[in-house]
């Protein structure tokens, strides 16, 4: 009996979806609840598995191509699917009990191939490269779309070596160039970004934050608290809590634009901008006011880790009334950072630096970070900006104030 495998319900904001590699053949046996093939949205990957056991009949849409929900992608024969090797049947034949043991055996090509991220597998493919042979440099030793690009490089780099003469006998450097296409993440994010600069008068502010008495209160109780909470203490959780007094006190900031309109929000939900092999993401922490430190860390472990292996639902990168995002943890001192439309801010975070500080008539070493928050000046007034990272700022040096809600 033929069985359709079709593009799933996609979410009311996202109008279709790339088709971005089969794992299957025509042909080829699959398992019910095997991923049979993946499609890429404008934020995540989603993995269509098979719905019952049988053979792969016929492929409807080729790598590539743009389906919608319900469109038809496949055709599965019904019936039983290769079977699995017995358990009473040796794998292979043992050894002769006098041979040397062999060394451990690199992984093969295809069980590295496996592996790989959508984004990733499509990378080798253009390039025909063996994933047994690239380095790994993330999570177990996944292959990252950086580790494949240094590959690419060390490549390039070993055909330099050899010299390469010209018609007049002079020796020329190769100078080798590539062509590699948007995934459909970065190409949406370009978009938004231009989007936000161009329908948004965007202003920034900046200012300094002494962070020197949330790192001492961290050091002291960050044991207690893993052991409690069984998740670390990390700076965000104060920022996040920052961020939500402020946004009580100065609700434009936590307001849209929406046509002639303000739409105001009496809830704070906070999107916590996500660095990932594909792009970044913005998983949103909702009702951040209504969360404790321990929530709000482990719903930003849980989506860091989700979003990074491509786990993570639409509807959780969906929404957001303010987003707070982290330059500092790659080493960036000052930057303006891009409005996440249809918000009205984003607080930049930036790394933590010692240094001298006037403190009450004296010179002391502190522990200093840059703040540097965009508005929409369309309805964000300077003074209302300036004020509301002073509001960050008062918290975070004295995190009695978040306690207090003060």
């Amino acid at each position: 009996m033929a069985t359709e495998v079709k593009v799933p319900q996609l979410p009311e904001s996202v109008a279709d979806a790339t088709l971005v590699s089969w794992h299957k053949k025509p042909g080829d046996a699959v398992r019910r609840d095997e991923n049979l093939v993946d499609l890429e949205t404008d934020k995540v990957v989603l993995e269509v598995p098979c719905p019952t056991d049988g053979v792969l009949k016929e492929i409807k849409a080729e790598d590539g191509a743009t389906v919608t929900s319900g469109e038809l992608l496949a055709v599965v024969e019904a019936g039983a699917a290769a079977p699995a090797p017995s358990a009473s049947e040796p794998a292979a034949e043992t050894a002769p009990s006098e041979s040397p043991a062999p060394a451990a055996a690199a992984p093969s090509s295809d069980s590295a191939h496996d592996k790989l991220s959508p984004s990733v597998r499509r990378l080798v493919e253009e390039h025909d490269l063996d994933p047994a042979r690239i380095q790994g440099s993330g999570r177990d030793g996944r292959i990252t779309k950086g580790d494949v690009m240094n590959h690419l490089e060390k490549d390039d780099g070993e055909a330099e070596d050899m010299p390469v003469v010209n018609g007049g006998g002079a020796v020329v450097g190769a100078r080798n160039e590539q062509r590699v296409p948007m995934t459909r993440l970065r190409a949406t994010i370009a978009k938004r970004m231009v989007e936000a600069q161009q329908n948004a008068a965007m202003l920034t502010t900046f200012n300094e934050v002494d962070l020197t008495e949330v790192i001492a209160l961290r050091a002291r109780y960050k044991d207690q608290f893993a052991d409690k909470h069984g998740v670390k203490l990390g700076f965000m959780s104060f920022f996040v809590k920052a961020a939500v007094e402020a946004l009580r006190k100065f609700p434009l900031v936590n307001a849209s634009v929406d046509g002639n309109d303000i739409l105001y929000h009496d809830y704070q939900d906070i999107g916590i901008a996500v660095s990932t092999e594909r792009g970044l993401m913005v998983p949103v922490l909702r009702d951040a006011g209504l969360k404790s430190f321990a929530q709000i860390e482990q719903e930003i472990a849980d989506y860091g880790k989700r979003a990074r292996e491509g786990s993570i639902g639409i509807e959780e990168l969906t929404g957001g009334t303010f987003t707070i995002t982290n330059g500092g943890i790659f080493g960036s001192m000052m930057s303006t950072p891009i409005l996440n439309p249809p918000q009205s801010g984003i607080l930049g975070m930036h790394a933590i630096l010692d240094r001298p500080v006037a403190v009450d008539g004296e010179i002391k070493i502190r522990k200093m970070m840059y703040l540097a928050m965009s508005y929409d000046h369309r309805i964000i007034d300077g003074k209302e900006a300036v004020q509301f990272v002073v509001s960050i700022k008062q918290a975070l040096e004295d995190p009695a104030r978040l306690l207090l809600q003060l």
